[in-house]
């Protein structure tokens, strides 16, 4: 089996002391995309800025190429980070930079290679995510999807061996999400990248997750490969990926209903 980027041992994380998730087991192998499932409120985002090294956890082990990412000096962790990549839910980029500068920013401010190879590095990026002859747009000149292309073109211009990517395909029609989808397979099947993405989007779950783990009532509700879940028996599990609303299945009516559904 393939080596395990990242492992969380009865981890436990949430914000000002009170946990949002606890007793989390989870591995990471390398070449997979693992996709965080789950309501709202579940605990995806928390789950996956604690991977990414943006949230201390509150009790248990985080490993990150088998080293603690919050147990190492601020050195070794920002070393480790640099093998990291991080796609945000709403891209981040800054508004007065262009597609082409938004992108070489890592590597300015992480690296000291001469400016005319940054900008070159930078074109490459954009090129990959289907960018080319975009660079000197300002992110108010581009689509919503454009604008999520550039953000995983940054995501990737330091070449990380995992990107952690939140909602890549939120708030995006239907084409566009299927290319930023596409994208992301091209990333782990040409370059070798391993993903870790949040998303309820079941069109994008069954597109490019290897492995999907269902977050509910704070802890890890199932975990298996999209065909898996789709056919758990659990209530959860099964209303979440045939869309089943909670509300059809509450009191003694709603047991009907789910025979309807599970019979």
């Amino acid at each position: 089996m393939a080596a395990v980027i990242a492992r969380c041992r009865d981890l436990a994380c949430g914000y000002d002391g009170r946990p949002v998730l606890e007793h989390i087991d989870l591995e990471v192998r390398r070449g997979e995309i693992v996709a965080l499932l789950g309501g709202s409120g579940s605990g995806k985002s928390t789950l996956l800025r604690a991977l990414a090294g943006l949230l201390p956890p509150l009790s248990g082990e985080l490993l990150l190429f088998d080293r603690p990412l919050y147990q190492i000096c601020d050195e070794e962790q920002r070393e480790l980070l640099r093998r990291t990549g991080m796609l945000f839910q709403q891209d981040a980029l800054f508004g007065s930079l262009t597609l082409l500068d938004n992108v070489a920013l890592p590597l300015r401010e992480l690296t000291g290679l001469p400016e005319p190879v940054i900008r070159e590095m930078a074109r490459i990026k954009l090129a990959q995510v289907g960018l080319a002859g975009l660079e000197g747009r300002l992110p108010s000149d581009v689509s919503g999807g454009q604008r999520k292309r550039a953000g995983l073109a940054r995501a990737s211009v330091l070449d990380p061996e995992i990107i952690f990517c939140d909602e890549p395909t939120a708030g995006l029609d239907p084409v566009v999400a299927a290319e930023i989808d596409e994208t992301l397979l091209r990333l782990r099947d040409v370059l070798g990248v391993t993903l870790v993405a949040v998303t309820h989007e079941l069109a994008s779950i069954r597109t490019i997750a290897d492995r999907a783990v269902m977050l509910a009532d704070g802890t890890i509700r199932a975990s298996g490969t999209v065909d898996e879940l789709s056919a758990s028996a659990d209530p959860l599990v099964h209303d979440f990926f045939h869309r089943v609303p909670r509300e059809r299945i509450a009191g003694p009516a709603g047991a009907l209903e789910r025979l309807r559904h599970t019979g």
